[in-house]
């Protein structure tokens, strides 16, 4: 054991010293060192993705993996020099390059860059000229396009979601996933059905080789129709890397279920599996994704078939299975995912246990969709819509799972808290067949994991029964929530992560919100919107006159119009009322002129950018407290606001811009508030809040709460006694 196992270290450390030397090898490396300008051919290796830049500096962009395979730079005597390579970059270019195709060459401009030492690339190669296609992708990758636009096709007048959903279940193609759909995914436990994992292969195998089987064929012609079956998964997922992975570890899996039993040789080959995958790519080594398909497959070979016996001793045979496979998956998982996350799902295992038995269905018919649509659409559309309805099962169990007051919780996503976890889950491991074996105990456990999932009796007394007005911890933005009346409220701004602002909304019970108010159009203050809009009514969504960045305004008009809800225009000096909040809008006064389509107004330090000055901002009058919201103004606006003769005193102020040191110390002092909150994000790049800013509050005897510190923060007013509850993070202390 121990020889090979000095072996296979040495071989792994040989095959990393090699993949790196690779990677630095030709003259890529030094170009990217002195970040030259270069001319390449390359290779697309991957799909290209749409990213929204999370600041106002950038346009919407694209990424995507390619290799170059010539390279053509100047040298020091101003020479012309041309190689050929074979080096792997990451592509990041403008939205043009969304048209390029999986296996295409293009020829491009752009300037290489460094990339993190450790990385699977050799540079970044940063473009902002157009791709120029040199051909089309190989007739096998064209075919395969084919059937995967055979597939969209299928299902094209299904719901939105089911739209979505059956091309990543069956093909990894998630393209369609809704944002919404995505997080509730996340939380649920189910994310892995919505990308390309073993399951799918599972699955698929599952199915043909019965078929096979009946068709009279046997031995060795099985063995063939399996490999044949995964050629064919590989190429219609797309031969990258997760795909692979996705292979070999679906084919363990498959064994160690058709194996009789016995666990040692699942055992091998998944040993062998991850030994060969790290010698071809050592990078794997660093990849989440890989660690959670190597857990789960072991997860599913060492611990599955001894809690599959132990709860066969009371339940049938296929129930047994069913709750075990995906209990050992997930429990393998837990410490990853909650270092990735931070948070621990507690409804995992029930929710893949609900989901699971139409995942198969919904996969098997959207492969024979594709195959159908190869020859009439119509037809293809017949069994799209068959495939569709399991689909609609497995949406609705993540959408209500998801609902569920307690289904995920958060968890210190740091070295101890992961440690204490990992320690957790291995006492589990040790003590958990003891508890599968026994119905009593099998129930206890059920009931107590019931409760604090659905928690009938609030979540451990937060909010506060008389809260008034929430700062969510949404990381770096805002998202702040104004109580109207039981159960409603009004959001002002929605924060960068759609998951983060649904669990605060979720975690105050808000089912109604009249007005979304968007105080300015940069993405950490309107990036979470569908966690707003999910499972909710919502009216109206009030927004700033200054439309700008472009791309995130007409995303926001995509969502209203999806959801139903009206989009307007604030208006100088408005007044509102709904239920108990009552506001005045005291900015913009006037909006400067946009910039052109395609760019951006804001200047490369992103302090003063019209955006940000032309935030909205309301003084608003809850139960007899008055509160400022300034989104992101800059010292010019507080300057204009304050000259425009407006009443700025307050008892609660939202400090502008995250805290930023840019603040005027009149217009704080003309606030005069008891209060002030900042929205920020734990260990953010900005360093906000900026200590200048920390010190001028201070300075204006003005009590200081941040959310980067302190987790969510709940303000209330009794008897006109203004109190805050914090609600800590999970390795914070309660505080008040």
């Amino acid at each position: 054991m121990v020889v090979g196992s000095l072996v296979v270290l040495g071989g792994l450390g040989i095959a990393a010293a090699l993949q790196s030397a690779t990677l630095r090898a030709g003259p890529v490396d030094e170009l990217a060192d002195g970040s030259s300008p270069v001319t390449v051919r390359l290779r697309i290796d991957g799909d290209p993705l749409l990213r929204q830049s999370t600041t106002s500096r950038r346009p919407p962009y694209v990424v995507v993996r390619a290799t170059i395979e010539e390279v053509r730079s100047h040298t020091g005597a101003g020479h012309l020099r041309t190689v050929r390579v074979r080096t792997p970059v990451l592509v990041v270019g403008t939205a043009k390059w969304a048209t390029v195709r999986y296996g295409q060459h293009v020829n491009a401009n752009g300037r290489l860059e460094r990339a993190d030492n450790g990385s699977e690339i050799a540079a970044m190669l940063s473009t902002r000229s157009p791709p120029r296609p040199v051909d089309e992708p190989p007739w096998w990758l064209r075919a395969a396009e084919q059937v995967r636009a055979g597939l969209r096709e299928s299902v094209a007048n299904e719901p939105e979601d089911v739209r979505g959903l059956v091309p990543a279940l069956v093909m990894g193609d998630v393209s369609g996933v809704s944002t919404e759909l995505n997080a509730d995914f996340q939380t649920t436990g189910l994310t892995h059905l919505a990308a390309v994992s073993g399951t799918n292969l599972t699955l698929l195998l599952a199915f043909v080789l019965p078929l096979a089987r009946m068709a009279g064929v046997r031995a060795r012609g099985l063995t063939v129709v399996g490999v044949m079956t995964v050629v064919v998964f590989i190429v219609l997922a797309r031969p990258q890397p997760s795909v692979l992975r996705a292979a070999a570890m679906g084919l363990v899996a498959m064994l160690a279920m058709t194996s009789g039993g016995t666990r040692r040789r699942a055992v091998r080959s998944l040993s062998v599996a991850v030994i060969v995958l790290l010698l071809l790519d050592t990078s794997l080594a660093r990849s989440a994704g890989f660690a959670l398909s190597v857990l789960a497959t072991a997860g599913i070979v060492l611990l599955g078939p001894g809690w599959r016996d132990a709860l066969a001793r009371w339940l049938p045979g296929w129930l047994a299975d069913a709750i075990s496979c995906p209990l050992a998956a997930q429990l393998a998982c837990t410490p990853v995912v909650a270092w990735l996350s931070g948070e621990v799902s507690l409804v995992a295992v029930a929710a893949n246990l609900l989901a699971g038995p139409t995942v198969g269905p919904t996969t098997i018919l959207g492969f024979i969709a594709a195959g159908v649509a190869l020859v009439s659409t119509e037809a293809a559309q017949r069994v799209g819509w068959a495939a569709g309805w399991p689909a609609r099962w497995i949406i609705l169990v993540a959408r209500e799972g998801a609902d569920l007051p307690g289904a995920a919780d958060a968890w210190p996503a740091t070295v101890v808290g992961v440690a204490v976890l990992t320690l957790l889950c291995l006492a589990l491991v040790l003590g958990l067949h003891r508890i599968l074996a026994r119905p009593i105990a099998m129930i206890v456990a059920v009931v107590v994991l019931a409760v604090v999932v659905l928690r009938p009796v609030g979540s451990f007394g937060w909010p506060p029964d008389d809260w008034l007005f929430v700062a969510c911890d949404v990381g770096q933005g805002d998202g702040l929530v104004l109580r109207a009346g039981e159960g409603t409220a009004v959001v002002v701004d929605t924060g960068p992560d759609p998951a983060a602002m649904d669990r605060c909304l979720k975690d105050l019970g808000i089912e109604h919100i009249p007005v979304v108010v968007l105080s300015h159009f940069h993405a950490d203050h309107v990036g979470g919107l569908a966690g707003v809009l999910n499972g909710r009514r919502v009216d109206e969504i009030e927004v700033t006159p200054y439309f700008s960045p472009r791309a995130e305004y007409d995303r926001v008009l995509e969502f209203a119009d999806r959801h139903g809800a009206g989009v307007r225009t604030v208006a100088f000096h408005e007044e509102r009322v709904v239920g108990r909040v009552s506001w005045t809008t005291l900015w913009p006064a006037k909006v400067p002129a946009l910039p052109a389509a395609g760019t951006s107004s804001a200047t490369s330090s992103d302090e003063g950018s019209p955006e940000n000055n032309a935030s909205i901002t309301m003084m608003v009058e809850l139960d007899g407290l008055r509160i400022l919201l300034t989104g992101d103004l800059e010292p010019e606006a507080q300057r204009a606001v304050l000259a425009s003769g407006a009443d700025l005193r307050a008892d609660v102020l939202k400090v502008p811009h995250h805290g930023s040191a840019q603040q005027d110390p009149g217009f704080i002092a003309a606030v005069n508030a008891r209060l002030a909150l900042i929205s920020a994000g734990r260990d953010n790049d900005y360093g906000h809040p900026a200590p200048r800013t920390l010190d001028l509050l201070s300075h204006n005897a003005i009590r200081t709460a941040t959310t980067n510190v302190s987790g969510p923060l709940v303000v209330t007013n009794t008897d006109n006694h203004l109190a805050l509850t914090v609600h800590p993070r999970p390795d914070e202390g309660t505080r008040r």
